[in-house]
């Protein structure tokens, strides 16, 4: 995983600076994406599959296939970013995302907290994401940030973002509250990580 990760994001960023990456690993056994313009990188999935999670609320939910059809499409890489991964005075981001109620570890709610901080507006991420300021100024404006990670699919024709359950300004939980929502998450999610695999695919065809 973290070798496609080099490979994908090794290259220009929209302030005219380049990543030169390399996979390390820490004293800690844990691989790390070590660069020239900023702290280490680490891979983060983008989407919980919320199974064994939450005190086993969603268990019973999905059929086995299901489990296994969206645990595996998670894990593909069309299913992971990268974040800064040194705590800078805090929790990192993907520790502060999957922490906060708000966000459940959601990346389409982590997204809009991401285009809320381009337009100096408030969210639920919007401190933690201000402790990372110089890793977000690498890309520029929030069009930069997308199209440097291929996030082009999780953003609908008017510019905001595609979420997979419905938005009501972070108000409602997060987590899907029926069946039928937990359905529409399974589908949402793995249209969205097999759309990014296939913009991914042909990228690093270039």
């Amino acid at each position: 995983m973290y070798e496609y990760h080099k490979l994908l994001w090794m290259k220009e960023l929209p302030s005219g600076k380049k990543l030169d990456l390399k996979v390390i690993c820490n004293y800690y056994g844990q691989l790390l994406l070590k660069n020239n313009l900023y702290d280490d990188f680490s891979s983060d999935r983008m989407f919980p599959h919320l199974v064994d999670k939450y005190k086993n609320k969603f268990d019973g939910w999905l059929t086995n296939i299901e489990i296994i059809e969206l645990k595996y499409k998670i894990r593909t890489i069309g299913g992971h970013i990268i974040f800064p991964a040194h705590k800078n005075n805090g929790n990192t981001i993907n520790q502060c995302r999957g922490f906060n109620n708000k966000i459940a570890d959601r990346f389409d709610l982590t997204l809009e907290c991401i285009r809320l901080f381009y337009l100096g507006t408030q969210s639920p991420l919007f401190e933690v994401l201000l402790r990372y300021k110089d890793f977000f100024d690498l890309f520029v404006d929030f069009k930069g940030y997308v199209n440097f990670f291929l996030l082009q699919d999780l953003i609908g024709e008017n510019g905001n973002v595609n979420f997979i359950l419905p938005f009501d300004n972070f108000k409602r939980s997060p987590l899907p509250e029926s069946v039928e929502e937990y359905e529409l998450y399974q589908k949402n999610i793995i249209t969205l990580i097999n759309k990014r695999n296939e913009r991914i695919s042909k990228f690093h065809l270039l």
